[in-house]
């Protein structure tokens, strides 16, 4: 079975579709509007080897605030609905990326109890027209509607670029892991028999 989804969301602040595929990698197009944005998406879903496409349109002569959380909105969305009933998925998703001199970690559980814990300084306040405060908004998004809790810290590091790179990298990678059907397991791994 296909583990799709495809979202369009549009609202007074941003127009927004999103296609997700779980086990296909061959297809990654992003179009935000916001150059770094779509850079650390593309990160995402390489790293990921996830199937990932969005087209966004927003207030951008406002700033990137809407666009970035509501592509995190969609993303998500689609994330739990290509997921399904969750049998034989890991659950459970850990990595830690190294980009230079910044080092970022991600641990995540598809929980259905969406939570984030965010820990990273970002000195710098923007990358291009990308606010850097936005990547905690955009975890923030993307684990609420995926009903994820997920932990993301940049253990040290001094470039913003680098410093968010990592995470996202390590974002996909944890994903990944928690993401791939596993033989061994029976139904759902919970002992509760749902997620």
């Amino acid at each position: 079975m296909a583990r799709t989804a495809e979202l369009s969301r549009t609202t007074t602040e941003t127009d927004i579709q999103v296609w997700v595929d779980l086990d296909n990698q061959e297809e990654v197009s992003i179009e935000t509007g916001v150059g770094f944005f779509d850079h650390m998406l593309t990160l995402f879903a390489r790293h990921g080897r996830i199937g990932l496409k969005v087209k966004a349109n927003g207030d951008l002569h406002i700033d990137s605030h809407h666009t970035v959380e509501d592509v995190g909105i969609a993303i998500g969305a689609c994330i739990k609905e290509a997921l399904g009933d969750k049998k034989q998925i890991n659950r459970y998703g850990t990595s830690y990326v190294p980009m230079d001199e910044a080092l970022g970690f991600v641990s995540l559980d598809i929980s259905g109890r969406p939570f984030l814990v965010f820990d990273a300084e970002l000195k710098n306040d923007k990358l291009g027209n990308y606010d850097t405060e936005l990547t905690e908004e955009f975890f923030r998004a993307i684990s609420f509607n995926a009903g994820i809790t997920l932990h993301a810290r940049v253990l040290y590091g001094r470039n913003t670029h680098h410093k968010i790179e990592a995470l996202f990298k390590a974002f996909g990678r944890a994903m990944r892991e928690a993401v791939e059907i596993n033989e061994k397991i029976t139904g759902v791994n919970s002992t509760k028999g749902l997620l």
